[in-house]
């Protein structure tokens, strides 16, 4: 109030008073004093919806861990669940040391953070600790998505050191250039923005879907394909994962978690876009984005369904967690810019570019047991070029602000310029992590250090790397008869047993 001269505008009004001045005064520190208030409360809303979208964020971990065990045979389902625990617990520290800064640390250059380093001077304007802990949700999400196509015959030690590298380096440099304000290609750069637009990828579906898709295509594509993965005539031979159970709880859990990676990406909650409908502001852009996420995914699932039954003749519950999974990796980029029905032509084609990539991957004898690089990667970078096509341009201008002219959808009337940066971020996305991931898995090839013994392999990581099975036992298929062990069936009654 005191910026508007409260005080002396204020006193002429109480001529009748004692002491107008001081009247007034008293009353304007009054006003003051609610402003204050009311700003401590705005910043405290937004700090609490930012710090619960970084929780469902992180609950996305536990869904990862639950639909990894269940897409695995049941001899690594102790190996997979604890490479999940790592992602988190080593990507944290990583995060903190080095990752942050490289993704946040303002002011920088274009291309990578200078500062926080290990939240030095922390917290500074416009960046919190809720800040850090939901971008480092983010960071390991990454991790999580590359563990999936190298799992079955990855050595512990190789999970360690790429998630280490992926989270506290690799991944980092590209939110820098997509998510900060001073990257190159960033939407919220102050000027000089890329095609006069900037890359409008809200949630991740370049930075966080195509990074860890086309990490894990690397570390797969070195290894090559788990034992029995294609016969010697090339003839593939499924290796299915030993629980579609786990596969739906894990499914689930990451479609709850879906609601923080996606509207949880606004930041802050409370803040009005103005006009003439006061009932409209950012939190009902939230709410159209969590609609446009739900759209895609339920499409792509419903598309996935049918499209596998007239394919394989029979209705497959993991094929549709696995389409449903696609489209929300897809809608991830645009969520916020698009409207619903956009989100369900999203849904659709994220579900036929999946089912296209598998059927390329069976043909290249590319085995990923999660279909993560296919899921992540493929539905990824379908969701950038969808959103350069779709995005509307009054949305554009509400969650990106301050520079009339934006250009927004192709199909839209917005012009080209979007999608020739999107077509950049992919180029850029898939020449990045090829040049420091592909490099980084060929090291640890070369020194033994990626990829267990046949031996081990074939028994199975849990037996062999970790000290015992997951399960009370096992089928004797999964395992040789010197680990396998028998179902106990309950003590045979006897006839003068009570209960006989």
């Amino acid at each position: 109030m005191a910026n508007f001269s409260c005080s002396a505008d204020l006193a002429p009004l109480l001529t009748g008073s004692p002491n107008a001045t001081a009247a007034a005064a008293y009353i304007c520190n009054q006003f003051d004093s609610v402003s204050a208030k009311l700003t401590d409360t705005t910043f405290a809303i937004d700090t609490t919806y930012l710090l619960f979208s970084a929780y469902l964020v992180f609950a996305m971990q536990l869904g990862f861990a639950m639909l990894c065990a269940g897409s695995v045979r049941a001899k690594n389902t102790m190996n997979i669940m604890l490479t999940n625990v790592l992602d988190a617990a080593a990507g944290g520290l990583f995060y903190y040391m080095f990752g942050f800064a490289f993704a946040f640390g303002a002011p920088s250059n274009g291309f990578i953070g200078r500062h926080f380093f290990g939240l030095k001077s922390f917290p500074a304007p416009g960046f919190d600790y809720s800040y850090f802990l939901f971008q480092w949700a983010f960071a390991i999400a990454a991790a999580g998505i590359t563990s999936g196509s190298i799992a079955e015959r990855t050595q512990f030690v190789a999970y360690m050191i790429y998630s280490a590298f992926l989270t506290g380096f690799v991944y980092p440099i590209v939110s820098h250039w997509f998510w900060s304000s001073d990257g190159w290609a960033s939407p919220t750069r102050a000027d000089n923005l890329l095609f006069d637009s900037g890359v409008i990828d809200f949630a991740g579906s370049g930075v966080v879907h195509l990074v860890g898709g086309i990490a894990g295509l690397w570390g797969a594509v070195i290894e090559g394909p788990r034992i029995g993965r294609f016969g010697q005539a090339g003839r593939s031979v499924a290796l299915r994962g030993h629980s579609a159970s786990l596969v739906v709880l894990g499914t689930f859990l990451l479609w709850f978690g879906w609601y923080g990676f996606n509207p949880g990406s606004f930041l802050n909650i409370a803040k009005a876009y103005g006009g003439t409908a006061n009932y409209y502001g950012q939190w009902s852009a939230i709410g159209r984005t969590a609609v446009t996420t739900t759209l895609s995914g339920c499409t792509a699932a419903l598309t996935t369904l049918f499209g596998k039954r007239l394919l394989s003749g029979h209705w497959n519950v993991t094929d549709v967690c696995n389409g449903l999974l696609g489209g929300f990796a897809a809608i991830t980029a645009g969520c916020s810019v698009v409207d619903p029905w956009a989100a369900i032509i999203c849904g659709f084609v994220a579900s036929c570019v999946l089912t296209g990539f598998n059927k390329l991957a069976e043909k290249l004898k590319y085995d990923d047991p999660l279909e993560a690089a296919q899921l992540h990667g493929g539905c990824g970078a379908w969701g950038i070029i969808f959103t350069s096509l779709f995005a509307k341009k009054q949305y554009v201008n509400e969650v990106y602000p301050g520079r009339p002219g934006r250009p927004y959808g192709l199909f839209m009337g917005g012009g080209g310029k979007l999608l020739a940066a999107h077509i950049i971020q992919i180029l850029v996305i898939i020449g990045w992590v090829s040049a420091t991931m592909g490099p980084l898995f060929f090291v640890l090839h070369k020194l033994k250090l990626l990829r267990i013994s046949p031996e081990d392999e074939t028994q199975g990581m849990d037996m062999t790397r970790h000290g015992g099975f997951a399960y009370v036992y096992h089928d004797e298929e999964d395992h040789p008869k010197t680990f396998a062990m028998n179902r106990v069936e309950p003590a045979t009654r006897t006839p003068n047993s009570d209960y006989a």
